[in-house]
């Protein structure tokens, strides 16, 4: 019932009147970017080629605050034009974007994604905290929906927040007049934890997505909406060789939670990405080409899905 609860709130997110005038704003393509780290984004931003990302005013992003499970903070944000600075390290108190170094995926998926359709907006809202699995207990916060622990906030709520939030800003330009979100697609990279914990929390990993991406897509009210998952991959770059002992039984379940799915599809470019020195987090070549063939599989999702 917890869960539903949530969603019951999600589910509010447009309703109401506007508070405008008649006047006609923009219609946005919307879509969710979460997970974990490589999620949350680890490429360097004094590292990207010149020139290859420009800035496109037709591409907008809401970042929600990342926190830990029980901390109020989380979820808050506000609108602005795409560009580098959204990865691990930004802050934000819903009424300044403070900009890290790094960049993850959602840097070169918007600009793809408008590439790709140049009479449309991009409007992306992220949120992603590093170490997060889907099993309760497991990693430094989890996305479990039932999760009651303390004040009962995990990253599910935090979530669910960051689109209420997000939704709430009714002019995202900032033009003076209404825009309409139109929910696109949903991207997920995550399941590092899960396959680092424990057997028991990755033999759960199929379960527990299947669930979390059908309440996202409750909460964004597309049965069939697009959903793009990342393949996790593991680095190696341990003594034994391996970093985490159950990725297998993970990537299975990513595997066979897609093939069960006519409207979801596996990114799995993943598998031949470089690694930064600390054996988690893929490096900034990686986080171009990641947010790239995101967008790739997005794009021909939608030509069946989501319509």
């Amino acid at each position: 019932m917890r869960c539903v609860k949530k969603l019951v709130a999600a589910l509010g997110l447009c309703i109401g009147s506007t508070g405008f005038a008649a006047t006609e704003g923009n219609t946005y393509k919307l879509y969710f970017l979460g997970g974990q780290s490589n999620m949350e984004g680890y490429g360097y931003t004094n590292e990207l080629p010149k020139g290859a990302f420009k800035a496109n005013d037709r591409v907008k992003i809401f970042a929600g605050q990342p926190a830990l499970d029980n901390q109020t903070h989380g979820g808050v944000g506000l609108w602005q034009t795409l560009e580098p600075g959204f990865g691990t390290g930004f802050k934000t108190d819903g009424k300044k974007n403070m900009h890290s170094g790094r960049f993850g995926p959602e840097l070169f998926f918007g600009q793809v994604m408008a590439n790709t359709y140049p009479q449309e907006r991009i409007a992306i809202i992220k949120y992603a905290v590093g170490g997060t699995g889907l099993a309760q207990g497991v990693g430094y916060g989890n996305w479990h929906p039932d999760f009651n622990e303390g004040a009962g906030l995990n990253q599910y709520d935090h979530a669910l927040k960051t689109l209420r939030n997000a939704f709430a800003d009714r002019d995202i330009d900032g033009d003076g007049a209404p825009d309409t979100l139109v929910p696109a697609g949903i991207v997920w990279m995550q399941g590092e934890a899960d396959a680092f914990d424990s057997q028991a929390a990755a033999d759960d990993y199929r379960a527990n997505l299947q669930r979390l991406m059908d309440l996202l897509r409750a909460a964004l009210r597309v049965d069939d909406l697009p959903v793009v998952i990342g393949k996790i991959t593991d680095s190696g770059m341990s003594e034994d060789g391996t970093v985490m002992d159950y990725i297998k039984t993970v990537q299975d379940a990513q595997r066979d939670y897609v093939k069960s799915d006519t409207c979801a599809a596996y990114m799995t470019a993943t598998e031949d990405f470089g690694y930064l020195d600390d054996g988690w987090h893929y490096n900034t070549e990686g986080f171009i080409r990641m947010g790239t063939e995101f967008a790739k599989a997005m794009s021909k999702l939608e030509e069946k899905c989501g319509k």
